[in-house]
């Protein structure tokens, strides 16, 4: 039995690059609890996944740009969104004033 705590981002130190801690894999299932503290996909740059992918915002507050999308889709504390396989998306921003805390169910 494995147990921790989503808030436990707080004790840590602050860094140039996005944390991501794997919470759970089994089968097709992955969780992952994510930190960003001020990062975003670089220019240019597309996620293209071969997995579903849903993520709530537990705290901060981000933009998700869609490629099919005009702008980009801003995140704030309890907003979700489910991303289908191959949606061309990007982490247009991520507010470097506080962390931004997602919770990812790829599936």
């Amino acid at each position: 039995m494995d147990q921790g705590n989503l808030l436990a981002y707080r004790d840590m130190a602050k860094g140039p690059e996005e944390r991501f801690d794997q919470l759970l894999s089994s089968g097709t299932v992955r969780i992952e609890r994510i930190v960003s503290t001020g990062q975003a996909s670089p220019p240019g740059f597309w996620y293209d996944q071969d997995e579903n992918e849903w993520v709530t915002l537990l705290a901060g507050a981000a933009e998700l740009h869609f490629e099919d999308e005009p702008g980009p889709r801003r995140l704030q504390p309890g907003d979700w969104i489910n991303i289908p396989t191959h949606c061309l998306h990007r982490v247009a921003w991520t507010d470097p004033d506080q962390p931004t805390v997602w919770l990812a169910v790829f599936y």
